[in-house]
């Protein structure tokens, strides 16, 4: 799938062939087919599908999602509206500038050591949209309207993963959690402006599973989310994953059509452990890249704790309440600084 979008006054191809080349030890991310997980599928099929996403959970943190039912034309008109956005003149966005990680739009030149070049982000609340679309951005006109129809088609997928994770963890198809659907739902949408090779001489710095930070050139650091799963979409290579807390770092390459799924913190708070959140962070390559993460939980105030049917004399509870509320104070705290993460101080030890 391909989108040719206005960057920077020139034409850019999105989704293209990934650059990144695929090493032998690399683990292949697995493929869930969301059309299996509808009503109208055969239970043999469902069956499979949850089968493999809880082996995904459980081995990777983290699958592709095909099939998911959003067109070309939604995909494509918010990525638009993000390029639109992020090319405004700086006085058009800097309205958006806040320190306060609480407002409900938040726009930021994220800095990374000595490279001021590396992300531009904006931030803001997606769900329920009609709560929160009016504090959007009114400039490029389109950004309300395209942006918006594309969270609203992630939110539906998104609850219905939660729901397949749930059963994936032995709850069964009619599970529930209070006010799921009106949850927290948070758009990240961030923009890596500059290719490597304006930074210093090119360099093929993601051809390989690496464990040494020092040879890319970082446009997010290392972490894990905060909600129950995160949904991202990029426009070429950039996402790396670790499953060894950072050893070492496996790129996630695209593939078209689909979107990538990875689990967050209170997805390990709610499973009591069984499945864990997926550290991750994000490199710069040869060329511009566009991501937009929406990420998932309950509402802002509403604590999450692990379900009472996980636990058991064998799987004492593992950790502690916690709200995005409680997410958010401890990041302003500056209390990560420390290198103790959310999840790390959530954990009863």
């Amino acid at each position: 799938m391909t989108v040719n979008l206005p960057i920077g006054g020139m034409s850019v191809t999105h989704l293209r062939s990934p650059r990144i080349r695929t090493e032998a030890a690399t683990t292949q991310i697995p493929v869930v087919d969301f059309g299996l997980l509808k009503q109208q599928s055969t239970v043999t099929a469902r069956s499979a599908v949850i089968e493999d996403i809880k082996n995904a959970c459980q081995q990777l943190g983290c699958f592709h999602v095909v099939n998911h039912g959003i067109s070309k034309s939604v995909i494509s008109g918010a990525l638009e509206a993000a390029s639109s956005f992020f090319h405004l003149p700086p006085e058009k966005k800097s309205e958006f500038e806040s320190l306060d990680l609480k407002r409900p739009v938040r726009y930021e030149a994220a800095l990374q050591g000595n490279n001021n070049k590396s992300r531009l982000l904006l931030k803001h609340y997606a769900n329920p949209l009609r709560d929160w679309i009016p504090f959007w951005p009114q400039n490029p006109p389109h950004y309300r309207e395209k942006m918006g129809a594309y969270s609203k088609e992630i939110q539906r997928v998104a609850v219905q993963l939660i729901y397949a994770i749930l059963e994936s963890l032995g709850l069964g198809p009619n599970y529930q959690i209070t006010n799921l659907e009106n949850g927290m739902q948070l758009m990240a949408v961030n923009y890596y402006p500059y290719k490597i090779s304006e930074i210093e001489p090119q360099t093929d710095v993601s051809s390989q599973i690496s464990n040494n930070s020092a040879s890319h050139k970082i446009g997010l650091h290392a972490h894990t989310d905060y909600g129950f799963i995160t949904i991202l979409l990029q426009t070429c290579d950039g996402l790396q994953i670790s499953h060894n807390n950072g050893i070492t770092w496996q790129p996630v390459h695209i593939q078209p059509g689909a979107l990538h799924v990875h689990l967050g913190d209170h997805m390990e708070v709610l499973s009591n452990g069984r499945y864990k959140g997926l550290m991750h962070r994000a490199v710069l390559g040869g060329e511009e890249r566009i991501s937009m993460a929406s990420i998932h939980g309950l509402s802002m105030n509403e604590k999450v704790g692990t379900l009472k049917e996980l636990v058991d004399e064998q799987h004492p509870k593992r950790y502690r309440e916690s709200s995005f509320t409680d997410f958010l104070e401890f990041i302003s705290s500056g209390c990560n600084c420390g290198g103790k993460s959310f999840i790390q101080s959530l954990r009863n030890v």
